[in-house]
C-alpha cells in the first residue's frame, strides 16, 4: 500500500503571487486561499471567480500543458450540454523561481461528488451520459495522447498484475480484467476525460453541474471514461447511465469499460492510505464489480 505523492516543488502565498504578477498583475492582489492539494496539482481559490491550478510534482507538468491545448476546443461543446469545464482564462508561464507552466481557471460552484450516496446518484446519470456524448468526438491529429489512460488494456495488464498480487481481490475483478483484455478494441481517437471519478464531478443542487481536473485529457479509447458507471452508480443508476447512451457504445466497450473500473478500483485501494475517501470509493467500487449487472 501507498500514500498519494509527496510534492516535489510546493509554493506558498507569495510564491503564487509572484506568478500572478509575471503573468496577471491585474490578478495579483486579489484574495488567494489554497483550497487543496491534489496528487499531481495544488488549486488555489483567487478571488470570488478564479482558482490558480499549480502542479505540485513534474509528472504533472504535461498535464497542466494538455489541458491548456485540449478545454477551449473541449469546454464550449460541453457548455452546451449543459456541463462546465475549467478552461484556463490565463496560461501561465515558467518564471526563474518556479519551472513549470500553470494555470488561472474558473472557480465552480458546486460539491464533489466523492462520498455522495450512489443511489443519489442516478438522478443525474442521464446528464453525464449527454455530457459524454458531446465530449466524445473524433480528436485531431495534434491531440494529447496519454501513456495510461484510454490506451488499449494490454498495455496496462502488467501494472494491473502488480497491483492485483498487492490486495486480496475478490475473482470477479479478475474476471471483469481479463474479460476486457479478450473485448474488440478499436482504436477511434475519441476525446476523453481520462480521470473521471467522483472527486472530478461537481454537483449543484442535487444535479451535474462540471466535469474538472482535465490532466488526463486525451485522444483515446471512451471505455476509459464509461468506467464512470461503476465509480459513481449503483446498479439502478449505471443501467440508467448505460441506457442514456442509446446505442453510441458497442457491448465491447462497455467490457473494456468494466476492466477499466476494476483497474481504477485498485489503483485507489493500494496508492490511497492517506486519502480514506479515495479508498473507500475503491471498496464500494469492488462491491459494485463483484455484484451482479
Amino acid at each position: 500500500m501507498a500514500d498519494s505523492p509527496a510534492a516535489e516543488h510546493s509554493l506558498e502565498e507569495d510564491g503564487v503571487r509572484s506568478l500572478l504578477r509575471a503573468d496577471a498583475p491585474h490578478l495579483a492582489d486579489l484574495p488567494l486561499t489554497l483550497v487543496a492539494d491534489g496528487w499531481d496539482n495544488a488549486i488555489w481559490r483567487l478571488g470570488d471567480d478564479l482558482a490558480v491550478r499549480v502542479p505540485r510534482r513534474e509528472l504533472a507538468v504535461p498535464l497542466i500543458a494538455h489541458e491548456q491545448r485540449a478545454l477551449p476546443e473541449i469546454g464550449p461543446r460541453l457548455a452546451a450540454a449543459g456541463v462546465l469545464t475549467p478552461v484556463p482564462v490565463i496560461a501561465g508561464r515558467a518564471t526563474a523561481t518556479f519551472p513549470w507552466p500553470w494555470s488561472v481557471i474558473p472557480w465552480i460552484e458546486g460539491t464533489h461528488a466523492l462520498g455522495v450516496a450512489r443511489a443519489a446518484n442516478s438522478e443525474w446519470a442521464p446528464s453525464l451520459a449527454s455530457a459524454l456524448s458531446a465530449l466524445h468526438v473524433p480528436a485531431p491529429a495534434d491531440a494529447p495522447r496519454n501513456p495510461v489512460r484510454g490506451v488499449p488494456l494490454v498495455s496496462r495488464d502488467e501494472a494491473m498484475r502488480e497491483r492485483l498480487a498487492l490486495t486480496a481481490t475478490p475473482g470477479s475483478l479478475v474476471a471483469a480484467w481479463e474479460a476486457g483484455l479478450k473485448a474488440p478494441h478499436v482504436d477511434r481517437s475519441t476525446w476523453i476525460h481520462g480521470d473521471l471519478h467522483p472527486g472530478n464531478i461537481l454537483l449543484r443542487n442535487g444535479g451535474l453541474a462540471a466535469l474538472i481536473d482535465f490532466g488526463d485529457v486525451s485522444a483515446g479509447d471512451p471505455a476509459c471514461d464509461l468506467a464512470a458507471g461503476w465509480l459513481l452508480f449503483d446498479d439502478a443508476g449505471r443501467h440508467r447511465f448505460r441506457s442514456a447512451t442509446g446505442s453510441r457504445y458497442d457491448d465491447a466497450t462497455w467490457v473494456r469499460a468494466r476492466a477499466w473500473a476494476a483497474y481504477f478500483a485498485l489503483m485507489f485501494l493500494t496508492l490511497s492510505d492517506d486519502r480514506p475517501a479515495h479508498r473507500a470509493l475503491g471498496v464500494s467500487t469492488v462491491a459494485e464489480l463483484t455484484s451482479a449487472d
